[in-house]
């Protein structure tokens, strides 16, 4: 199923979704901490050529760190595994970055290329920076447990449920899947995509009785016809045959709150 044009509102929404802020935000900062303290060294050059070296730096390493990330994702939960996400995007990462910074540092500091031997001096201080930034951006991306509640009788209804697409205007929602920028809206009429991230649909779903299960997923709760167990996971089957896995981070507030 194709999606649908988006509206000009929700490209700025595409734009916030792919997290460039926070990654962006995490970059500069360790570039300005390392340049004002003169980290590993650089002490010995004037501020404003340590500005110059760190932050471009820097930079050019989380580009790379949000490439590799999208690949681990795909591999590993960074809810139910933060820190063996933070080892896989650290080893990832740090190859290439241990190159560039060989490289740079050369003609930064000494005006020529460094010879290849040198290339091992920069494993360990490129591994401490890449594992503390890495940590920084799964344990700053991973979401707080959220639940939305069914309001009053009179009470408005969910300002969410006016992105459902004219087909499935008025709807039965089931359950919001996020697929990389767009989220999959699961109703008793058949699905479809649109664009937008999860952790702001779940602000406008407040209304309808819900909750995450999952860093993807966000489900009604009248839809719920099932639970499996397996592995120590658990898995909510929803009217209509559609599964929605739920990640260890939400198990337990689902748990106490009944759901299973």
């Amino acid at each position: 199923m194709s999606a649908p044009a988006p509206p000009q509102d929700e490209g700025r929404t595409l734009r916030i979704s792919i997290r460039l802020d926070r990654g962006l935000a995490v970059a500069v900062g360790s570039g300005v901490v390392l340049a004002l303290t003169g980290a590993f060294g650089t002490n010995i050059v004037p501020l404003w050529l340590r500005f110059a070296y760190w932050v471009p730096l820097i930079l050019a390493g989380a580009a790379w760190a949000t490439l590799c990330s999208r690949l681990i994702e795909r591999l590993v939960d960074p809810d139910e595994r933060p820190w063996l996400t933070v080892a896989a995007l650290s080893a990832l990462t740090a190859g290439p970055v241990v190159v560039l910074v060989w490289l740079v540092t050369g003609l930064v500091f000494e005006s020529e290329i460094y010879p290849v031997s040198r290339l091992v001096d920069f494993i360990g201080p490129v591994l401490v920076i890449t594992v503390a930034i890495s940590a920084l951006n799964v344990f700053l991306g991973r979401p707080a447990p959220v639940q939305t509640h069914a309001g009053s009788a009179s009470a408005a209804p969910a300002r969410f449920l006016d992105r459902l697409p004219p087909r499935l205007r008025g709807a039965a929602l089931r359950a919001v899947q996020a697929e990389d920028h767009y989220l999959r809206l699961h109703t008793d009429r058949g699905s479809d995509l649109i664009l937008m991230r999860l952790s702001d649909a779940v602000a406008e779903l407040e209304g309808l009785e819900g909750a995450r299960t999952h860093r993807s997923w966000w489900v009604a709760r009248d839809a719920v016809r099932d639970v499996a167990r397996s592995d120590g996971r658990a898995s909510l089957t929803l009217e209509g045959g559609v599964v929605a896995p739920v990640s260890r981070r939400y198990a337990r507030a689902l748990r106490e709150a009944g759901w299973y």
